[in-house]
């Protein structure tokens, strides 16, 4: 079970992986677009794990791959942040742009919350 700390932290590194993503492969500059996808990446994967604290979920068995010890709680924070990112930023800074650029901006968070939860906490 992952403390309170714990998972503000992994928020944290969360929001700012998405957003230096967007930065470096999307090559997004705008403060609103990178501030919504650090909220969003953030925020999806807090309120994930606070659901699996809340409900003493237990998904934390990480598969028996070494470079890659993905588990569901994992995947749930790549999915919360993927969906929460697809729906702050297609309805806020990103309504105007292509559905292939805002699909791409909300899978880069969440294949950053994924990343960071695999590997930094």
């Amino acid at each position: 079970m992952l403390s309170w700390g714990e998972i503000v932290y992994g928020a944290a590194l969360s929001g700012v992986g998405a957003a230096l993503l967007l930065v470096v492969l999307l090559r997004e500059r705008r403060p609103s677009v990178l501030g919504t996808a650090l909220v969003a990446a953030a925020a999806g994967p807090f309120a994930w794990n606070a659901i699996l604290r809340h409900t003493g979920g237990d998904f934390f068995v990480d598969a028996s791959i070494a470079v890659f010890p993905i588990s569901l709680q994992d995947t749930g924070s790549g999915v919360f942040a993927t969906a929460l990112s697809a729906l702050m930023l297609g309805f806020g800074p990103l309504r105007a742009v292509t559905a292939r650029r805002l699909a791409l901006a909300a899978t880069l968070c969440g294949l950053a919350a994924l990343v960071v939860d695999i590997y930094l906490y």
